[in-house]
């Protein structure tokens, strides 16, 4: 599989896991990958590959992103609602395991759609504050069809929490 348009970054403490890591997502997978936080800042990457202690120390960062996330663990570690990698196993365990995530995460790039214009105008008043009853008269619609919105728009994010939204919208640039 080629996933030559695929950026990904890679962010853990243990040097030799993250060019090992980046070896083979550039030479197996023909992807982008990069290694440290310096790149994170310019560029937006389609996937985070990282250990449990970044996940630890930037858990407000990483839970919005926990969709294109991937966790790099020693042992069948189960991270809680994230996808994570055992990279305690042999080269081709991890060519497999990673084969097969990045296949779910084409497919989940390819299924879920982005925020369409409503639900980002939604978003917006959500993360601005704004109860469903001012949502629905700021925008002309009932508070059933703000509920939907609400609900689709936490389904598609994976975020439930109006300060997850808020952040989300903030990073983003939704507001």
């Amino acid at each position: 599989m080629v996933m030559n348009s695929v950026k990904s970054i890679i962010l853990t403490h243990d040097t030799l896991e993250a060019l090992g890591l980046r070896c083979l997502l550039s030479n197996v997978f023909g992807m982008d990958a990069h290694i440290g936080d310096n790149v994170a800042a310019q560029v937006e990457p389609d996937i985070y590959f990282i250990d449990q202690a970044t996940l630890v120390e930037q858990l407000g960062f990483f839970l919005p992103r926990k969709a294109k996330t991937i966790v790099l663990t020693h042992g069948d570690v189960d991270v809680d609602d994230m996808k994570s990698l055992n990279v305690a196993v042999g080269e081709s365990d991890i060519i497999n395991s990673l084969n097969a995530m990045l296949e779910t995460h084409q497919q989940e790039e390819h299924n879920s759609t982005a925020l369409s214009a409503r639900e980002v105008e939604v978003l917006r008043l959500i993360a601005s504050g704004r109860i469903n009853k001012e949502i629905a008269q700021e925008l002309s619609i009932s508070i059933n069809t703000v509920l939907t919105h609400r609900k689709n728009i936490t389904t598609k994010l994976g975020i439930k929490s109006v300060s997850g939204l808020t952040f989300y919208a903030m990073m983003n640039g939704i507001v």
